[in-house]
């Protein structure tokens, strides 16, 4: 691919302030975008995030704080991206709760969360989802172009026991890949998934999940084919070139990023 495929494009990233958020930050700024980066109000960046601020600067990037539920800190975060470079032609929706399950990889039993803890993934995971495209798409739809990249997880399809809200979300993202694909291509934008398998991000090792040699890390090791934990420079060129025009054929796509595990 060419070193600066992007180059001009603007890019919005949800979520991007910490675990993957850098990653598809850092990988579009060098791909040639301009991005902004949209986290929660009052969410401190992550050193991978203030390392590509130092390098990039304001010209290439900025932040807002928007909360993916609220559409009117969404609309402002819209103006920024508009005032900083333009309309956007790139949404990475990478904004959700993944609540960490236990040291051992056996996740949370359904009884043991609270509702208002299920409510709160369900809201961010899908209605918010669901608010972003409505907000961001509909500038990309009154420039005519555009493409979305919703991350979802290789949990909608392993179902992995004691992950069942967390994985009915990201079944959920699947399903609203493929209706927005449909909805949104007559007006130029393509909508495609990228669902990533056990993958070493800071999270997984902040909560011990990856890193560690634990018994959890050795079964995803068994399982994918590939013999080991995905990086998160596995999953990243895979933005870029749904990004691109290199991709221009696909949308509605599911890609399951996980080394062959299933």
């Amino acid at each position: 691919m060419d070193a600066f495929m992007l180059e001009g494009d603007v890019a919005v990233v949800t979520g991007a302030l910490g675990k993957l958020g850098p990653v598809w930050v850092g990988t579009l700024l060098d791909a040639g975008a301009n991005v902004l980066a949209l986290d929660r109000p009052g969410v401190p960046p992550s050193p991978a995030f203030a390392a590509l601020s130092g390098r990039y600067g304001a010209e290439r990037l900025v932040s807002a704080g928007a909360d993916v539920c609220s559409r009117p800190e969404l609309e402002a975060a819209l103006r920024r991206c508009e005032e900083a470079f333009g309309p956007p032609g790139i949404l990475v929706n990478n904004a959700g709760i993944d609540r960490p399950p236990s040291s051992d990889g056996k996740g949370r039993r359904l009884e043991d969360i609270p509702l208002e803890e299920n409510l709160r993934i369900l809201e961010v995971n899908a209605a918010g989802l669901f608010l972003v495209s409505q907000v961001f798409g509909g500038a990309m739809a009154r420039a005519g172009r555009g493409s979305i990249i919703n991350i979802g997880s290789g949990a909608s399809q392993l179902t992995p026991a004691n992950l069942s809200v967390y994985a009915a979300t990201k079944s959920a993202l699947d399903a609203i890949t493929r209706v927005l694909a449909k909805e949104l291509g007559p007006r130029k934008i393509r909508v495609n998934s990228i669902n990533p398998g056990a993958t070493a991000t800071e999270g997984a090792r902040a909560v011990g999940l990856i890193g560690t040699g634990n018994d959890f890390e050795k079964q995803m090791i068994a399982m994918t084919p590939l013999g080991r934990i995905g990086q998160p420079s596995d999953i990243a060129p895979i933005a870029v070139f749904l990004a691109s025009e290199d991709s221009r054929w696909l949308t509605g796509e599911i890609i399951l990023a996980s080394g062959g595990q299933r």
